[in-house]
């Protein structure tokens, strides 16, 4: 069945996916400006564990009559990084974009198949898109953080438009903030403008916008590709260390990189999966040629 774009109905139901979610006008009032501590943050991200798989069965996506996508079976595994590689325009941004649903945003696209939180098919009927992005982040290739708020304010947006009582949001803020290992370079700072930080602390900034909602899958499109290298080393240690909390699906253009924070690793060629499998393998000896020609540099 195609999924063209529209309006999403909320419907109320026991699972929590497609439970109701409040709008932002049912949100609380921001909170009155963050009080700051000396202390590090107990985080409550601490005691997350990744436990949910996500599974796409036969997933094709369009551009009005492009077929950027075709036929895709992946499973991205908790506790693991996924990497999916591939040459540019081979479909893997796509890809991840169906998983929360922000490709039906576009203008003319669509899309068709089946994704799946462990059981729950996350483009069924009647399910909440909000809570959807709650459920599976993302942090996209350029770091976008909101130009008018401050450091605190973008990481609690997503808290206020889910209705995060006001008491419990500067911890779960300062939380997100230590999880995603910018609470050291900001503690003292958090009224000043996010747009403030560098371009690697912007990232992490976003990553744990990402985080404070505690959602079960990070998605991340690129999330170096901007960066400097001491930038980017830290982003990668981010991940290493995230993975056990959350599960990671990772699109890179870098080998290197793939290699350093992967255990899996999938090959895209003109929107097909060509192969999947443990990192290692995949860049030492690949079952498909292609995947080999690709990783050595012989094409892409």
């Amino acid at each position: 069945m195609d999924y063209e774009p529209s309006d999403v109905t909320v419907v109320d139901r026991k699972d929590e996916i497609t439970s109701r979610i409040p709008r932002p006008a049912e949100a609380p009032a921001p909170a009155s400006p963050p009080q700051q501590s000396s202390e590090t943050p107990a985080s409550g991200l601490e005691r997350m564990h990744a436990t949910r798989h996500i599974r796409l069965e036969d997933l094709h996506a369009y551009y009005g009559s492009n077929h950027a996508v075709k036929g895709v079976n992946l499973s991205f595994e908790p506790g693991k990084v996924t990497a999916i590689i591939g040459p540019s325009g081979c479909g893997k941004s796509t890809m991840v974009r169906c998983v929360n649903r922000m490709h039906e945003e576009i203008p003319g696209a669509r899309s068709q198949g089946r994704v799946l939180l462990d059981d729950v098919d996350l483009r069924g009927p009647g399910v909440d898109v909000v809570a959807v992005r709650r459920f599976v982040g993302m942090v996209f290739q350029k770091a976008n953080p909101f130009p008018t708020m401050s450091i605190f304010d973008n990481v609690a947006a997503g808290l206020r438009f889910t209705g995060t009582p006001r008491d419990e949001i500067t911890d779960r803020v300062n939380a997100a903030l230590e999880a995603a290992g910018l609470w050291d370079e900001v503690e003292g700072r958090l009224s000043e403008p996010g747009m403030s930080l560098s371009g690697g602390q912007q990232q992490r900034l976003c990553i744990a916008r990402a985080l404070a909602v505690e959602p079960a899958v990070l998605l991340m499109d690129e999330p170096c590709s901007a960066l400097d290298p001491v930038a980017t080393l830290k982003i990668e240690e981010l991940i290493g260390q995230l993975k056990q909390r959350v599960t990671i699906a990772v699109v890179t253009h870098n080998m290197q990189q793939a290699g350093r924070v992967a255990d899996t690793t999938a090959f895209m060629l003109s929107g097909e999966l060509v192969e999947v499998g443990p990192t290692e393998k995949m860049f030492t000896n690949p079952d498909d040629e292609r995947t080999e020609q690709y990783v050595t540099g012989k094409f892409g």
